[in-house]
């Protein structure tokens, strides 16, 4: 008997002219990236990297990785940019589905989740919070001054230094940053800037009691760029909120972490169906953290 062969990628744009990479099959996942210096479709080894951030879901669910649409009003908030993708699961998807989003992609999942109930049926957010934190704030904002000032391996080093779990992994990740700052940077467009300055205005806080879908918080209780307690405070703003909070581990290793993906596959598929993972209690689960 011949292997079976993957499901092929597919790739292009989805109304709005936002780029998606599409791959897997069951009922739809849509996942949400974090921080791109561009919003053109991502292509050759750029689209093989994409891809691997979310293979791992493929083989229950039709992942649809999307981004922001490019061209951003530079006015833009964060409500501009989740409003684009509410219109656009709108038009392309015919019921509420399961959204992932990563990093600064979660803020705009939570945006996208209060603002628009009607298009998320669970929300998974990985590395994010109501907010960023103070340190994350004042670093993004000098990313955005290093890219408009032509200094892309400077950006590199401020971004890659924040993702590490403590002080030797920070200063090796700089050195890493600074050697890919050029060939990441270099390509960047204002529609950065723009999305860089939205998440610094975001602070959605007093809207968390908006968000109706089962929520499932995951975060590194060393990640620089939120806290712990930023982790703790959006789960229990949530009405049917979790946290998983992992010790040790920072804003690049929180995915890494070996109980991540059973963590998400077991809220998203949960045998009771109630967006809760199975023995636990969903009346007011984000005060109960797990922790392990």
């Amino acid at each position: 008997m011949s292997p079976i062969s993957p499901p092929p990628r597919v790739y292009g744009t989805w109304p709005g002219g936002m780029p998606f990479l599409s791959v897997g099959s069951g009922p739809p996942l849509v996942f949400l990236p974090g921080t791109t210096p561009h919003h053109a479709p991502p292509t050759g080894s750029d689209r093989r990297f994409q891809a691997r951030q979310f293979q791992a879901y493929t083989a229950s669910r039709r992942v649809w990785w999307v981004n922001r649409r490019p061209g951003l009003d530079p006015d833009a908030t964060m409500a501009d940019i989740a409003s684009d993708y509410a219109q656009a699961m709108l038009r392309r998807l015919d019921e509420p589905v399961d959204v992932i989003g990563e990093s600064t992609g979660g803020s705009v999942a939570l945006q996208l989740a209060a603002d628009h109930p009607a298009v998320v049926k669970r929300l998974v957010i990985v590395s994010a919070a109501y907010k960023l934190s103070e340190d994350g704030r004042d670093t993004m904002l000098r990313v955005a001054d290093d890219v408009l000032d032509g200094r892309p391996r400077a950006a590199g080093a401020e971004l890659m230094r924040m993702t590490g779990s403590g002080a030797g992994s920070r200063r090796m990740l700089a050195g890493l940053g600074w050697l890919v700052g050029t060939s990441y940077f270099g390509r960047a467009t204002s529609d950065l800037i723009t999305t860089i300055r939205a998440e610094d205005a975001f602070d959605l806080r007093t809207r968390l009691a908006d968000i109706v879908a089962p929520t499932l918080v995951i975060g590194g209780e060393r990640d620089a760029f939120y806290s712990a307690e930023l982790f703790r405070q959006t789960a229990e703003g949530i009405p049917r909120g979790r946290l998983a909070l992992y010790e040790g581990r920072g804003h690049l290793s929180t995915t890494m972490d070996p109980r991540f993906l059973p963590d998400v596959l077991s809220f998203l598929d949960p045998p009771d169906d109630t967006g809760s993972p199975a023995g636990r209690a969903e009346p007011g689960a984000g005060r109960d953290d797990v922790t392990r």
